[in-house]
């Protein structure tokens, strides 16, 4: 897959990020919630037309030292779990790889962490 087309379909999925989380409310507890999404979902996909979906029903790991908190995507591909402060290594199942690979969590802060999972089509 070239650079163009990883820079677009993060882009989307930024904006999808974005406009998400513009409209939470003030949050007094500590940890992570985001959107993990799948792309691109076909081998050619128009600039107006977005190339990712929700990736629904994923395991979505946060490790820190010997202690994993998990917990999965519904069906939106949303998720949230609650964390103490620090930086974290997300895990998942994804055979052609995804980002980020790292979660920092804020005090009493919900910080969003997005994943976008690459399917591997090209």
């Amino acid at each position: 897959m070239t650079l163009r087309r990883w820079f677009l379909l993060f882009a989307t999925f930024a904006l999808v990020a974005f406009t998400a989380s513009a409209s939470s409310a003030s949050v007094t507890e500590t940890g992570v919630h985001g959107l993990v999404l799948r792309g691109p979902t076909k081998p050619a996909c128009p600039a107006e037309t977005p190339c990712t979906a929700p990736a629904v029903g994923v395991l979505v790991k946060f490790v820190s030292g010997a202690v994993v908190h998990q917990v999965r995507t519904n069906a939106h591909g949303r998720y949230a779990i609650q964390l103490a402060p620090g930086t974290y290594a997300v895990r998942i199942d994804a055979r052609f790889g995804y980002k980020p690979l790292t979660a920092k969590v804020v005090r009493l802060q919900m910080s969003t962490v997005n994943v976008l999972i690459n399917t591997g089509i090209y």
